[in-house]
């Protein structure tokens, strides 16, 4: 929540004043500008601050007599209250602001709008009153006279009970609480005055709002007998640019009852009136939050020239025949070569390859020749150790707007198991599970993983005829025999620990305990030492009678199948029973 501030006026009666308000949103957005009703106070537009602030220069205030703001005169009309609106735009230095208002802040909103028509860009009435009825009008008198006569208290307690009915809807209580602590901790004095001008203002507009020079919304709700529909629409009728709208199954303060709804129509008002000017910087922020991969763009001319760039801006675009598409902007130093090129190569960089990311992100002349790569079938060069590549003719080029799409026809193409590099935020992103967190475990645990390479799954020989996949008791350090690194390495080799592929519960004998076992998928480098029990297994040719268990063989069956697929996901469960959790669907 933003700090509450004060700003100073002179009032009409040339006695200093204050106005409480606050400022949230966007910096530089269309100011808005929110007015309570009687008895009320800044706070009660929180739901509306909340949804407005992602787009607007959201400013709130507290009314003269009400909250942190000084007292009206004594004979106050409704000219004090814009004029306190007014001067808060003129202390903010705002020239023009939508203005909004809420019931007795309505009046005000209506009021700034028709006396300071240069101010206000759009202006709303939600639950606003115009020329009561006979009945109406009597009714307000007398809740005045009971003001008079018997104090705010017991006039607090009717407005709550006509806002929201007698009894209160159970789902309502805790809104109607609220409501009522802000009419407790009102201002008597305000709060009789605010009122006393709000009874006997109905009418002030009549005449006027013929003459209403912005556009205009009156939305109030089916269900408020005071600020009825038909005087909504009566407003809108009258107003050149205005219109009414109706709330179904709301009461008066139906900006806290029904809020989604409320926001709704200000948002499409607010739209309409004052729309949101394009913020490139804000789109390129909003495109951010799509989760990407890294891939590197590269080509060689005839002349044997090679050029690459980074890029996330990459997609399948077809199976048969196989294509794919990059983008690239028009004003890249490179966008003349790639534009004329008949072939191109898309490496995606693997989760270690940040170094090659930034490399050739950059404007060093040398790019090739600090990093590694091969010629892939179509002629343009591929990086070396990247999770997947793709070499390609050219299909088509395709303008759009300041950018054009390159599209590829597939020559060739090779994937590994190494996790991806990914790219979120303006940030990299690990896909696979952080080993760190995991290292920090201090439950029961058995961390395995499954490595292939060619074709074949690394297994274990446990001295008792049986097989089984390499794991310790923890993850890390290599210098503990008992963890999944320090096996790796009693077997000649460095595991490259990919996706998380299954995490299950299974009694711990003698214990009570669940121990939880957690299995990475990836690949290995080095050389398995057979004296250690390492075994590279095909996977046609598995033992499955001499796996250790029904889980592991379910597992690793999983993996095969899963491989065969290329469509991996999550086993969570226990050793007997859950659920596969696939990491992507196939279209």
């Amino acid at each position: 929540m933003s700090e509450m501030r004060v700003a100073a006026y002179v009032g009409r009666d040339g006695r200093p004043a204050r106005i409480r308000y606050r400022r949230d949103g966007a910096a530089g957005g269309v100011p808005v500008v929110l007015i309570h009703g009687v008895g009320m106070a800044l706070d009660v537009w929180e739901p509306q601050i909340e949804t407005l602030a992602s787009r607007y220069d959201v400013i709130t205030l507290d009314m003269p007599g009400h909250g942190g703001s000084s007292l009206p005169p004594e004979d106050a009309c409704l000219a004090d209250y814009a004029g306190h609106v007014i001067a808060l735009l003129d202390a903010l230095a705002i020239p023009a602001a939508v203005v909004i208002g809420h019931s007795m802040g309505a009046l005000v909103a209506l009021e700034v709008a028709l006396s300071h028509p240069a101010r206000v860009l759009g202006v709303v009435a939600l639950n606003a009153v115009f020329c009561r009825t006979q009945e109406q009008r009597l009714a307000v008198s007398e809740r005045a006279a009971i003001l008079a006569e018997e104090g705010s208290s017991a006039s607090h307690e009717a407005a709550v009970r006509r806002w929201f009915g007698e009894p209160v809807p159970e789902e309502l209580e805790a809104t109607a609480a609220r409501v009522a602590g802000l009419l407790a901790s009102c201002d008597p004095v305000g709060y009789a005055r605010t009122y006393a001008l709000f009874a006997a203002s109905d009418e002030a507009h009549r005449d006027r709002l013929a003459t209403l020079a912005v556009p205009a919304l009156f939305m109030t709700a089916d269900g408020d007998p005071n600020s009825t529909p038909s005087m909504s629409e009566a407003m809108a009728h009258l107003a050149p640019q205005g219109r009414a709208e109706v709330l179904a199954e709301a009461r008066h303060m139906m900006n806290l009852t029904a809020p989604e709804a409320v926001n709704q129509r200000l948002l499409a008002f607010l739209q309409e009136v004052a729309p949101t000017p394009f913020d490139p910087k804000a789109f390129r922020q909003a495109l951010g939050a799509f989760v990407t991969g890294v891939t590197v763009v590269t080509t060689r001319n005839a002349a044997g020239e090679m050029r690459g760039f980074t890029a996330n801006s990459f997609t399948s675009v077809s199976l048969d025949p196989p294509l794919l598409l990059v983008c690239i902007a028009k004003t890249a130093s490179s966008f003349p070569v790639f534009g004329s090129a008949e072939t191109f190569a898309v490496s995606v960089l693997a989760a270690a390859q940040k170094d090659v990311s930034a490399l050739f992100a950059s404007k060093s002349a040398d790019k090739f020749g600090a990093s590694r790569w091969h010629i892939g079938p179509a002629g343009s060069p591929v990086i070396e150790g990247a999770s997947a590549w793709f070499d390609c003719r050219r299909h088509s080029l395709v303008e759009a707007g300041d950018h054009v799409i390159l599209i590829g026809e597939v020559a060739g193409f090779g994937a590994t198991a190494s996790p991806p590099l990914g790219y979120c935020r303006g940030a990299y992103v690990d896909f696979a599970l952080g080993q760190q967190a995991l290292a920090k475990r201090d439950e029961p645990a058995r961390v395995g993983a499954i490595l292939e390479r060619d074709g074949a799954v690394l297994l274990v020989e446990d001295g008792k005829g049986g097989l089984d996949l390499p794991a310790g008791t923890c993850l890390e350090p290599t210098g503990n025999p008992r963890s999944l690194k320090g096996a790796l390495a009693r077997l000649g080799v460095e595991g490259r620990l990919g996706f998380l592929f299954a995490v299950f519960e299974t009694p711990e004998a003698g214990s009570g305990q669940a121990a939880v076992s957690i299995y990475y998928r990836g690949t290995f480098e080095g050389v398995p030492h057979p004296e250690a029990g390492a075994r590279l297994v095909p996977f046609d040719a598995i033992e499955w009678p001499r796996l250790p268990d029904e889980a592991t063989r379910s597992m690793l069956s999983r993996f095969v199948r899963e491989r065969s697929e290329d469509a991996f996901g999550i086993y969570v469960g226990d050793a007997e029973r859950g659920t596969v959790h696939p990491l992507a669907a196939h279209a």
